[in-house]
């Protein structure tokens, strides 16, 4: 189980807002990689659309991993629930 552990945490999971002008990479063990936008959205009037994109592709991005971590670890416990596995 350890070893699936550190395996789904280093695990990458992308996803993108606005069109993939937004493109956010997160680890299993829900940290950052990477951001990455395209320069085409960066507007200095308009900075709240582009936290906005940020925002959303980073949490789309962290669901990702959630669920699948959720999910391999729900396999590998035969489907059962157990508190505080991951």
């Amino acid at each position: 189980m350890d070893a699936l552990s550190k395996e789904l945490d280093e695990k990458e999971y992308t996803a993108t807002s606005g069109g993939d002008a937004v493109k956010a990479t997160v680890l299993g063990k829900m940290e950052i990689k990477s951001i990455e936008i395209k320069p085409e959205v960066v507007d200095p009037d308009d900075i709240e659309m582009l936290s906005d994109l940020v925002m959303g592709a980073v949490n789309e991005a962290l669901r990702a991993a959630a669920d699948d971590k959720s999910q391999q670890m729900e396999a590998l416990s035969g489907g059962l629930n157990v508190p505080g596995l991951f």
